[in-house]
């Protein structure tokens, strides 16, 4: 993990392979709602196995003779992995092509429903997540007590290394887009979406640092569960320390868009430095038409349970939409990568 980036629990206990091969790191997206049964989308429930999820969406459309914007996704997957996944593909006035003749390599079509309106970006309930870490080294009383503390405690909620491209060229090409780059509009909000995140990971890095990501600051911002609403500024109080027990709530971060933090107190002076810090990725989303949101610092992990074998551990567990898998190993494994830039 880089610097910048710190860890809530301390030092990783464990060393081990996390990834070699597609099978160790298991994604079964859930949407949350089923398919209407008729309409002019066919939604669409596949596997890819070591395949990015734009190139599906491009084998999709050319196989139903659509353009590819025709094709929709509720959210990327990772490519190194084997994942189950929706797309949806607009087919007005035509019939539903023989899914079962698709022939790309590493992507299989489960099952295919008609369907009547498009993915969007973000419309899902979450992703279950099933990993294998092989070649396990280090003490494992250390690991099994640093699981149990995610499960009871949750981890810091970082967006993961994919958001900011290869080496970070996504920030980069962010800041070149402000500085007046024309770019193109899909990549356009890829880039945003990697400077928000950049602005949002320095932001929990300060609070893990600070102690604060989990237990709230003066002029708190509160997420509240399974959902993307938010409240606030209000200070913590026994009934808020109760609800945070519980999981019901959360201390949030900002995805940054116009104007100042709308935190009050220590959180907004907290969040409108760490913005002065990094004014070139604040000023040019503040630029933009982009709303002002707020993500939680906190991840959720009473779902998480793990089985030991000889060299190998296995983690099961599900996460809210938009939350990375890794930023849970980073709290686990030594040398995991949370994110790539020179920022």
């Amino acid at each position: 993990m880089s610097a910048g980036l710190p860890r809530a629990w301390g030092d990783p206990p464990l060393r081990g392979v996390l990834r070699s091969q597609p099978e160790d790191f298991i994604v079964e997206e859930i949407l949350g709602y089923a398919a209407d049964g008729s309409g002019e989308h066919e939604l669409i429930l596949l596997e890819k196995r070591d395949a990015n999820t734009a190139w599906v969406a491009q084998q999709l459309a050319a196989f139903a003779g659509v353009a590819e914007h025709a094709v929709a996704y509720a959210g990327r997957k990772d490519r190194h992995a084997l994942c189950t996944q929706h797309f949806s593909v607009h087919l007005p006035g035509r019939a539903s092509p023989d899914w079962g003749a698709l022939a790309v390599p590493g992507v299989r079509v489960l099952q295919a429903w008609r369907h009547g309106r498009k993915l969007k970006r973000g419309a899902l309930s979450g992703n279950r997540f099933v990993l294998t870490v092989r070649a396990v080294q280090d003490d494992r009383d250390a690991g099994e007590a640093r699981l149990r503390l995610l499960r009871d405690e949750g981890a810091p909620n970082y967006f993961g290394v994919q958001r900011f491209g290869r080496g970070g060229d996504n920030l980069d090409a962010a800041r070149r887009m402000f500085a007046g780059r024309r770019v193109p509009r899909a990549q356009r909000e890829m880039l945003l979406s990697a400077a928000r995140a950049h602005l949002f990971n320095a932001v929990l890095a300060a609070r893990v640092a600070d102690g604060s990501w989990n237990r709230g600051l003066s002029g708190e911002l509160w997420a509240l569960a399974g959902s993307r609403a938010w409240f606030g500024p209000q200070d913590a109080d026994a009934t808020l320390l109760a609800r945070l027990g519980a999981f019901d709530i959360a201390p949030s971060g900002p995805l940054w868009g116009a104007g100042d933090s709308p935190a009050g107190a220590a959180c907004a002076a907290l969040e409108n430095g760490i913005a002065q810090a990094h004014d070139d990725l604040a000023a040019g989303l503040a630029a933009t038409d982009m709303v002002h949101a707020r993500r939680p610092l906190r991840l959720d992990l009473r779902t998480l349970q793990w089985q030991w074998s000889d060299t190998s551990l296995e983690l099961r567990f599900s996460l809210q939409a938009g939350s990375y898998a890794t930023a849970v190993a980073a709290e686990l494994l030594q040398d995991i990568a949370l994110e790539e830039s020179a920022a």
